[in-house]
Parts: C-alpha cells; sequence; structure tokens
C-alpha cells in the first residue's frame, strides 16, 4: 500500500463513521474547528491528518482511534 492509497482507505473510513454518527461535513467541521473544506479532502484522499487530529476526529465521532485505522482491501 502507497501513501495515496493509504490516505484514500483512511479517508472512506472517516466518511463511513461521519455518516454512522448523522452527521453532515460541515457539522464535523464545526465540531474539530476546521473548514469544511479540509473535511472533503480528507474524505477523498487528497489530506493527511497528524495522529493528534485523527484522536480529536475519533473523540468527536465517539469511536475508538482503532476504527479509523484499519484497512479492509
Amino acid at each position: 500500500m502507497n501513501k495515496q492509497e493509504l490516505l484514500k482507505k483512511f479517508g472512506k473510513n472517516v466518511k463511513i463513521e461521519r455518516i454512522k454518527k448523522d452527521l453532515t461535513q460541515e457539522q464535523l467541521s464545526v465540531i474539530l474547528d476546521v473548514n469544511q473544506n479540509y473535511i472533503a479532502c480528507i474524505e477523498c484522499g487528497r489530506q493527511n491528518m497528524s495522529l493528534g487530529k485523527i484522536l480529536e476526529l475519533a473523540n468527536a465521532l465517539n469511536i475508538d482511534i482503532e476504527d479509523l485505522l484499519k484497512f479492509k482491501d
């Protein structure tokens, strides 16, 4: 797996978990205090997140960080 594939799989996980929580990208961006475009770029695999921000994201979604970092083929 290369970096681009990793970012796309991570973004897909973020989108799935966001939708499970019935949140829009805009609502999640407000919770995380980031721009909505940042969330869109993450979900599309164009934006990398720091580990600290991933932890904030997991906490905002009320899930274990491992749920965001599981990559299935």
